[in-house]
């Protein structure tokens, strides 16, 4: 059974988007799959417009911030035991300059956050007003799938975790997955999170001169997590090998004021010699030989297979059908890993649209829902704090999974925790409850996905806001 008008519109906004905001049910009926496909053509979806920094420009200027914290306190130490009148004059002098310095982009009287947490919100922001004024919202909803199958965590790169996003992630969502996943595994914040700036081959110029040598991390996860997956026929030996092809893939520390964050190849640290890989032999072309062996884990089978059944099981139901598994399988590898025309075979599948909805929204999903749902303008610069708070509140912190496999995507993940939503919810409802009309935004955001129980819930309310609350906790909006 497919679902069809109304009902398919409604299930479209939910399982492929944020939920609907406006009259964006209505807007779609006609042909929901239609609109959903016309998203993923759509030229300039995924973008984020606006002067926000690079990732280089943020590590350097955090850097920058921290090291003028830190000489100020050194200044503050001495001004403490002078040893002249002079030198505490130079002191006050000095301080007074860095504080400057601290404080750049802030006007008088203004009482934000230390520069590393703005850089870090202002990301936020740009994120989640893209998500909350997204027509349709499937491509942005790929932007969000990727950037967890790639994840970084802000707690390790948080001048770095939004332009990564931005820079890796969101240009290449309609692109060959070779092309993402080279981005990916070349960024800086990669390969600071997962410490390959810190492997050198034993047998390489730094290996040798500093006694150091190989770290695994990013050649593990490349080939377990990010392409192969754990059963992709792969050996410790393949991992031990690809790291080695690797080394060498490193950044320019932020201490250097031009160009440093940015992505660089040291010959000094790579291993000499030809690799062999998955039993293909790879010859010592430097950044090359990398490059190489990325774009034969792009086209192996095990791969299509690990993003195939990752996809389904994000968009449609935690056990996706075996038949939609192998259609997105058969066009990956018919298509050479372009993620658009697999985007276009999920959205065109008949198992993608059954009236069955049992995935059980993560929580930053059913926040933004809830927000298209009061259909903001634009969200407040000063509401970014809450909104990043909530997601903490309910386990999702943004851009800081617990682990390098992301945020889990299954029910059992977080069932647990939907009675903690409930203080969000209400929040939420008291907020905007003057302004809307409850059975209103029922209609608007789960139109005929709404059941006869939930319209009387809601109805029966005593006041608009715990309509509201009953409104978003409702099993129909938890749910895509």
């Amino acid at each position: 059974m497919v679902a069809r008008g109304k009902e398919a519109a409604a299930l479209a906004l939910h399982r492929f988007g944020f939920g609907p905001s406006g009259g964006e049910i209505a807007a779609i009926a006609d042909d929901p799959r239609g609109a959903v496909l016309a998203d993923i053509d759509r030229p300039l979806a995924g973008n984020i417009d606006g002067p926000l920094p690079t990732s280089s420009e943020s590590a350097r200027a955090v850097f920058d911030f921290q090291a003028a914290q830190q000489a100020k306190q050194k200044l503050t130490q001495r001004m403490q035991k002078p040893d002249s009148v002079g030198m505490m004059q130079v002191s006050s002098e000095a301080i007074a300059a860095i504080t400057a310095d601290l404080a750049v982009g802030q006007k008088p009287g203004e009482n934000q956050p230390p520069l590393p947490q703005q850089l870090f919100l202002n990301e936020a922001k740009a994120r989640i007003d893209a998500a909350t004024s997204s027509n349709i919202g499937f491509v942005e909803r790929l932007v969000w799938f990727w950037s967890n199958h790639f994840c970084i965590s802000a707690d390790k790169v948080v001048a770095m975790s939004g332009p990564y996003e931005r820079e890796a992630i969101r240009p290449f969502v309609r692109r060959r997955f070779f092309d993402m996943l080279q981005a990916v595994e070349s960024h800086p914040a990669m390969l600071v999170y997962l410490d390959n700036v810190e492997s050198m081959g034993a047998n390489s110029v730094a290996g040798i001169n500093r006694d150091k040598g190989l770290n695994e991390n990013l050649a593990r996860e490349t080939m377990e997590l990010h392409t192969l997956g754990v059963h992709g026929g792969y050996t410790q030996q393949d991992v031990t090998s690809y790291a080695n092809v690797i080394t060498g893939w490193t950044w320019i520390p932020p201490v250097e004021p031009n160009h440093g964050g940015e992505f660089a190849f040291a010959k000094r640290l790579h291993e000499p010699g030809v690799k062999i890989v998955l039993g293909k032999f790879y010859a010592d072309t430097g950044l090359q030989q990398g490059r190489e062996v990325l774009a034969d884990f792009a086209k192996h089978p095990a791969t299509a297979h690990h993003i195939a059944q990752k996809l389904a099981a994000h968009f449609v139901a935690d056990e996706p059908p075996p038949s939609l598994v192998a259609k997105l399988e058969q066009t990956f590898k018919d298509t050479g890993g372009d993620l658009k025309e697999v985007g276009k075979t999920l959205v065109s599948a008949d198992e993608s649209w059954t009236p069955q909805r049992t995935k059980l929204k993560a929580p930053s999903t059913w926040i933004v829902a809830m927000l298209r749902l009061a259909s903001p303008a634009a969200i407040a610069p000063n509401a970014i704090g809450r909104i990043v708070g909530a997601q903490a509140t309910l386990g999702e912190s943004l851009w800081r999974p617990l682990a390098p496999n992301g945020y889990p995507d299954t029910e059992a993940a977080w069932i647990d925790g939907v009675p903690h939503r409930l203080n969000i919810a209400n929040e939420f409802a008291a907020r905007v409850a003057a302004t809307v009309d409850p059975m209103a935004l029922l209609d608007e955001g789960l139109g005929p996905l709404a059941s006869s129980d939930t319209r009387q819930t809601v109805a029966r309310a005593e006041t608009r806001a715990q309509a509201l609350t009953l409104l978003v906790m409702a099993p129909e909006f938890l749910r895509s």
